[in-house]
């Protein structure tokens, strides 16, 4: 075999992933409150993109009004963003003075250190109490236990385990009950002390057998306690109704999240209508003094002249691709509107499977498109907020019906079914896995197992009770 070298011609195809393109689905991706911020940063690089406080002056900057040669494709979008609908933008404007109020803002909710130091200092007047207080109030996590031993207390600081005790029961007497503990059954044991019902069985049970009541396990209870089962049964509904984490209703330092639906599903008579929430992101236009400036390019610096045009080309593709997001999102959502409208009307019993593939033909969309569309994005609709993925789901076909079952709908009869039984005598998996079946949903045992811990219900020895 002969080996040499040649010059042949060959014309292929393939992507290329440009700095514009790679924007485009960095801003598709992008959650509304997450583009607000992302145009921040964007106004921070480049000078040419300023915001508009008028909501209608995409419309009213068209290429009539601007008669600018520079970029034919810039006039060219502005007119086309002249003729998009913004009657939704002027009816969130009109109701701007009713929308934003004092009364729809709320103050800080105090950290459980700041609740606690509040009460101290009403409690006690002396120094060195305060000051052993504050410092066991510092080693007080954010569940509301302490942290840290009374012996270590003295071998770091000195205070005698005497005195530091004290003031810890003092603690333990704070709002929220159960605070300053230092395990679950002593933070068990203060409420029941706080409420009354503190008994010798009550404290035995608390003591060594939680682990036992976690499990359901009341008969081994009964007879390690000589009760009655159905005096332990009792007993385990009191301490139900105890809170093992004092402090979770506390805020903590960089804890808040708000969630911004990025759609909003209304009806209106018997009509879906569909709007894209994009008030939070600022309204952007082209600076003009930098427009004018290129309109002068014979007496500006070659270099100022190709850098403003560098940037102008970034704010447009910048617009372009919020304006596409916009478009985008609008008609992947319409196409999960339409597939999903006996969900919006009835609930979650009547989700329907839904893949990526079937919205992505219907809206004439690649899958990835729809895949980064719906990604960290949520939508408001009439039965509540949900995560767009929400829709999103596999499921198992009904023989009876003669039609497909989302996975969400199966959760919502088995929900139905287990609140439904005898509480003596509660359904297993098997049971109610033959349940389903009688329904026309084939499902295996396992199935229903692992959809049941998916919606928090306990296994059939933790739902029996004892009369």
């Amino acid at each position: 075999m002969r080996l040499s070298y040649g010059i042949n011609l060959e014309q292929t195809q393939k992507l290329i992933m440009t700095p514009e393109l790679r924007q485009a689905i960095t801003v598709l991706q992008l959650s509304a409150v997450d583009l607000a911020q992302y145009v921040e940063n964007a106004m921070l690089e480049n000078p040419l993109l300023e915001v508009t406080e008028d909501a209608d002056a995409e419309g009213v900057a068209s290429s009539e009004k601007f008669k600018d040669d520079f970029t034919r494709e810039w006039c060219e979008y502005l007119s086309e963003c002249g003729q998009v609908d913004r009657s939704f933008d002027r009816a969130w404007a009109e109701e701007e003075g009713e929308r934003y109020n004092f009364e729809h803002f709320v103050a800080q909710v105090p950290t459980l250190s700041e609740h606690l130091d509040l009460q101290l200092r009403l409690a006690l007047s002396d120094p060195r109490d305060l000051k052993i207080g504050e410092f066991l109030i510092g080693n007080i996590n954010d569940r509301g236990y302490l942290q840290i031993s009374l012996e270590e207390v003295e071998r770091t600081y000195g205070y005698p385990v005497r005195e530091t005790e004290r003031i810890l029961k003092i603690i333990q007497s704070f709002d929220p009950p159960g605070v300053g503990a230092r395990d679950l059954s002593e933070c068990l044991l203060i409420q029941l002390e706080q409420r009354g019902w503190r008994t010798p069985a009550l404290e035995k049970l608390v003591r060594f057998y939680l682990g036992d009541l976690a499990n359901g396990n009341l008969l081994k209870i009964a007879a390690a306690l000589d009760l009655p089962v159905q005096d332990v049964q009792h007993m385990a509904d009191l301490i139900k109704t105890l809170d093992p984490i004092p402090g979770r209703n506390f805020s903590r330092p960089g804890e808040n999240r708000y969630i911004a639906p990025d759609v909003v599903v209304e009806k209106f008579d018997d009509e879906y209508i569909i709007l894209v929430n994009d008030i939070s992101v600022p309204r952007l236009m082209i600076n003009k003094t930098y427009q004018s400036l290129l309109n002068q390019q014979e007496s500006c610096d070659p270099g100022t002249a190709q850098f403003i045009q560098n940037k102008l080309k970034s704010a447009i593709w910048l617009i372009r691709s919020i304006e596409q997001r916009r478009l985008t999102l609008y008609r992947v959502v319409s196409c999960i509107v339409e597939f999903q409208k006996e969900f919006l009307d009835k609930g979650v019993k009547h989700l329907k499977p839904l893949n990526l593939k079937q919205i992505a033909d219907a809206a004439g969309l690649h899958e990835s498109t729809v895949s980064r569309a719906i990604a960290n994005k949520y939508i408001q609709t009439p039965q509540g907020l949900f995560e767009l993925k929400f829709f999103f789901t596999s499921g198992v076909e009904n023989v009876l019906a003669g039609k497909m079952v989302a996975a969400e709908s199966i959760k919502q009869v088995l929900k139905e079914l287990i609140a439904g039984e005898d509480p003596c005598r509660p359904y297993s998996d098997q049971q109610l896995c033959e349940l389903l079946q009688a329904k026309g949903i084939n499902i295996a045992r396992r199935t229903v197992a692992k959809y049941r811990q998916e919606i928090g219900i306990p296994p059939v020895r933790q739902r029996k009770r004892y009369r």
